[in-house]
């Protein structure tokens, strides 16, 4: 796991908008359609819709909380790490892993190529995608959480986070998976 002590870049703005504790909230129900959007792709360099996967395959996003390219959440680090190592597994099953990061685009590329990122890593900085997925913030990030879309696009899966239950595993995902 990365350890460092080095802090610079975490009083951000975006710190300071996500620090007051919102729990996240039940409000997008199972067999709904998930909202839509459009956000950079910073691992392939392009820019993806999330509707462009909708009759096309099912789809796992995956809100991960990084506060910079220096400091992981330590319960979405080692998720992130098995969410990576397990991508090919999940793309031979039929199924996209989007990973979605609070962080800015030229922190989300140090962040891909320390860790050696081969699924999407989508950036939303303004927490705009978050926010409609109502995963949560606190203490500077938005929560963590995972949605499993089906190829229509309609939520089949959602696990939010809680200090019981802090992200849904790689085994449960895959179990999600019809």
């Amino acid at each position: 796991m990365l350890t460092s002590t080095d802090f610079t870049g975490l009083l951000s703005p975006r710190f300071f908008r996500n620090f007051l504790p919102i729990p996240p909230t039940n409000q997008l129900s199972i067999g709904s359609i998930a909202p839509d959007f459009i956000l950079p792709d910073i691992t392939h360099n392009c820019t993806l819709k999330l509707s462009d996967y909708f009759n096309q395959k099912p789809v796992i996003l995956a809100f991960t909380r990084i506060f910079t390219e220096k400091q992981y959440c330590p319960f979405c680090y080692p998720h992130i790490i098995s969410l990576n190592r397990y991508y090919e597994k999940f793309l031979q099953r039929g199924v996209e892993v989007l990973m979605i990061t609070s962080t800015d685009a030229k922190q989300s590329q140090i962040v891909v190529r320390d860790l050696g990122l081969k699924m999407p890593l989508l950036s939303n900085p303004d927490c705009r995608v978050f926010r409609m997925y109502h995963t949560g913030q606190a203490l500077g990030a938005p929560l963590p959480a995972q949605f499993l879309l089906d190829k229509t696009g309609k939520i089949q899966y959602k696990h939010l986070f809680s200090f019981i239950d802090t992200n849904a595993s790689v085994d449960k995902l895959l179990l999600k998976i019809v």
